[in-house]
C-alpha cells in the first residue's frame, strides 16, 4: 500500500471538520482549498493535524512556517499535531509534547495515510 500525507481540521469535541489527502508520502503541498477550509471553519477550529506516514515524529521546517502563518492569520494558535507510525506529537503552548492518550481520529488518520505500524509505547 502506498503512503500519503493527510491533513485534518478538528473542531470541538474532536469532530473532524475537513480532510485533505496528498499524492506524496512526504509532502502536503500548499492548497488554496485548504486555506479556504481553514478560514471557513476558523471559529470552530481547535486543532490542525496531519500525518507523517514515513516520519519524522515531529514538525518539519515547512510545518513550522505554516503554523506561524496560520497563527498570524487566525489571531490565535490552534493546537497543531503530527501523527506518525511511532506515535503522536502536539504543539501545546509553544512546546512539543508526546500524546500518550491519542484522540479517536488518530488511528483512522494512520489508516488513510497508509501507515502499517502501530504507535510504539514510550519508555
Amino acid at each position: 500500500m502506498s503512503t500519503q500525507e493527510v491533513c485534518l481540521l478538528i473542531g470541538q469535541d474532536e469532530e473532524v471538520l475537513w480532510c485533505e489527502t496528498s499524492d506524496s508520502p512526504v509532502l502536503l503541498p500548499d492548497s488554496r482549498t485548504r486555506w479556504e477550509a481553514i478560514w471557513y471553519w476558523r471559529h470552530e477550529l481547535v486543532e490542525v493535524a496531519h500525518s507523517h506516514p514515513e516520519g519524522p515524529l515531529g514538525f518539519s521546517s515547512e510545518d513550522e512556517t505554516t503554523m506561524t502563518a496560520l497563527t498570524e492569520a487566525l489571531g490565535r494558535a490552534p493546537r497543531f499535531s503530527v501523527v506518525a507510525p511511532g506515535g503522536m506529537v502536539a504543539r501545546v503552548e509553544g512546546r512539543d509534547v508526546w500524546v500518550s492518550d491519542e484522540p479517536w481520529w488518530a488511528e483512522p488518520l494512520r489508516e488513510v495515510s497508509g501507515m502499517t505500524h502501530a504507535p510504539m509505547a514510550r519508555a
